[in-house]
This record gives C-alpha cells, sequence and structure tokens, in this order.
C-alpha cells in the first residue's frame, strides 16, 4: 500500500478545485535547458521546492536554470493546509548535502541561488547548523554566486536563526504566509508574531542584510488584513515583500477562496511600495523566489537609490 503524502489531510472534506482564469498560465522558454537543470538535480539525489510544492513555474524557472533547492530532505514536520510538500516523519540529515548542492550551483553556473528547506522541529536546533553548513558550503566553491536563504521559523528552537546568519548569506527570506486570523486553519504549527519577531531580530543582529518575507492571497482574507501584514512587516524593516495567488494543490487541501485579478495585484503593489518596502513583486505567479536572481538586482539597486537621497538630504 502507498503511503499517503499527506496523512494529516486524510479525513479532511473535500473542497473541489476551482477553474483557473485565463491569466494563470505558467510558459516553458528554453526546453533544452529545463532538462539539463533537472538532470543536474536529479544526478545529485537533491530536492527541489519547485518539485516537491508543486510551484506553477518550474518550466519557466528551470527554462532560465532557476532552481530553489530544498534542503534536509523532502518530508515536513509541520501540516499546513496550503503546502503540498510531504508531511510526516522525515529522514536522518545526509551529511553530504553541502557538498552536493555546491556542486549543482557550480555546474548550473548560477548567478544567485536560493536555499530553502522543509520544517525539520524533530532536530534540536531545528536543522540551521545544517543550514549553514550548507551555505558556507556553496559559498566557499562559488564565491562569485550570492546566496538566499528562505527559512522555516525555527519555533521553539531558542535563537537557533543565528547560525543561518553566521554565514552571511546575501538575503534573508521567511514568509509570513497569510493573514493573522487564519494562521489556526492555514498554518495551525505555526505563530505569526513569531514570525514577525524573527525577521525583526535578523534586521537588528545584520542590520545590511536583505531581508524578504512572501504572502499568499485568496484564502480568505480582506484588505484590511492585508494592509496590517505590510504594517508589521514594515515594523520589522523587511525589504522586500512577494504577493502571489494561493494555488489549491488538492481536494483535501485548504479551500482557495477567490481568485485575484492582475489589477488588485498591481494595486497591492503600489500600496506596499507606499509603506516603505524598497522592492515588492505582486502578481498571481508570484512566488518567494520567482525571478529571485533578476529581483536581487532590482533590490541592490533601490537599496542604492536610497542611499544616494539620504546622503542629498
Amino acid at each position: 500500500m502507498t503511503k499517503p503524502r499527506h496523512p494529516e489531510k486524510i479525513n479532511k472534506p473535500v473542497n473541489p478545485i476551482k477553474k483557473k482564469p485565463s491569466w494563470i498560465r505558467s510558459k516553458i522558454l528554453d526546453t533544452s535547458t529545463f532538462f539539463k537543470t533537472k538532470e543536474v538535480v536529479n544526478r545529485h539525489k537533491l530536492n527541489t521546492v519547485c518539485q516537491e510544492a508543486n510551484c506553477p513555474n518550474i518550466t519557466e524557472c528551470w527554462s532560465k536554470k532557476h532552481a530553489t533547492f530544498m534542503i534536509m530532505g523532502d518530508v515536513c514536520t509541520r501540516g499546513c493546509a496550503f503546502c503540498d510538500v510531504k508531511t510526516g516523519k522525515p529522514n536522518i540529515l545526509d551529511p553530504l548535502e553541502p557538498l552536493k548542492i555546491s556542486k549543482a550551483v557550480k555546474e548550473l553556473n548560477l548567478n544567485h541561488v536560493v536555499i530553502t528547506s522543509v520544517d525539520r522541529d524533530d532536530l534540536n536546533d531545528g536543522g540551521a547548523n545544517h543550514f549553514k553548513d550548507v551555505v558556507l558550503e556553496t559559498k566557499k566553491n562559488n564565491p562569485n554566486t550570492t546566496i538566499e536563504v528562505l527559512t522555516p521559523d525555527f519555533l521553539r528552537k531558542e535563537n537557533a536563526f543565528e547560525k543561518v546568519l553566521e554565514a552571511s548569506p546575501d538575503v534573508f527570506n521567511h514568509n509570513i504566509e497569510t493573514v493573522p486570523s487564519l494562521y489556526l486553519t492555514v498554518r495551525p504549527g505555526s505563530r505569526y508574531f513569531a514570525s514577525i519577531k524573527l525577521l525583526e531580530s535578523v534586521k537588528k543582529i545584520k542590520p545590511n542584510i536583505f531581508t524578504k518575507s512572501g504572502l499568499m492571497v485568496g484564502l480568505g482574507e480582506n484588505k484590511n488584513e492585508i494592509l496590517q501584514v505590510m504594517d508589521d512587516l514594515r515594523t520589522a524593516k523587511v525589504d522586500f515583500l512577494t504577493i502571489g495567488q494561493y494555488l489549491q494543490p488538492s481536494p483535501r487541501h485548504y479551500p482557495l477562496q477567490r481568485y485575484y485579478s492582475p489589477y488588485e495585484f498591481s494595486e497591492l503593489k503600489k500600496v506596499a511600495l507606499s509603506k516603505g518596502f524598497l522592492l515588492v513583486a505582486s502578481s498571481p505567479l508570484t512566488r518567494s523566489s520567482y525571478h529571485a536572481d533578476e529581483d536581487f538586482k532590482k533590490l541592490k539597486s533601490a537599496r542604492d537609490k536610497q542611499i544616494k537621497c539620504q546622503v542629498l538630504q
């Protein structure tokens, strides 16, 4: 008998998946590069969030040699209602994973790489030391590659995130995911204000690091709640906000309430920029690491402009 991918969702009610509107369409740009990226990932036996989370942008991103590596296995210890990553009891950490990631980054000749992970509540440090090792090894063998980490919340792991910061990534990303009122049903294993505190603490320890967070819409939140999340993230001095459409992975996942139009995403971007974010990516298919390479360049440029303006004042 095949082990269920999401054992915690077996008895959840069935929620029919709404038909996607015309503006939600993924694309492929270069088939040869797509299959080259796939071959490198598979040969090194690596996990990517692109595959494990069923990302709609995988064809476009892999056609550009953009892959978000997911470390510490492909099984998560949480059971978020929106996520398609497998849940259950994870395997032991692979001590060779830092080297494998480093080699794959070099082989793909990446200018910018995003490294994320499953939640590992079973580990004393939530996997922070392993995260650090992966970043350091990748830096050692790819000195010209900028590194973005997308971390879990390390909830109840007593400043474990500081280990990741010791590796000095270029961008520290932690997704807020949704509004506070939906946490108990959408993200039950996490705490909204713990995530805000994490982002705030990162900035206090390393004021010059770029911080980033992502928000999904379409889960039943209202506009005022979205605006409050923006304010909370700015209070934590987050630099970069991504806003994207929630896409329900299966009938047992959290039910999609509605699709936002491209115009609504454009309006949310305008509001977010007015609140002081250096950069905002807001569109139906926006995901945390979507266009991460290009966005990192934009982020640096935005900060340079900000510094120049401050000098001139």
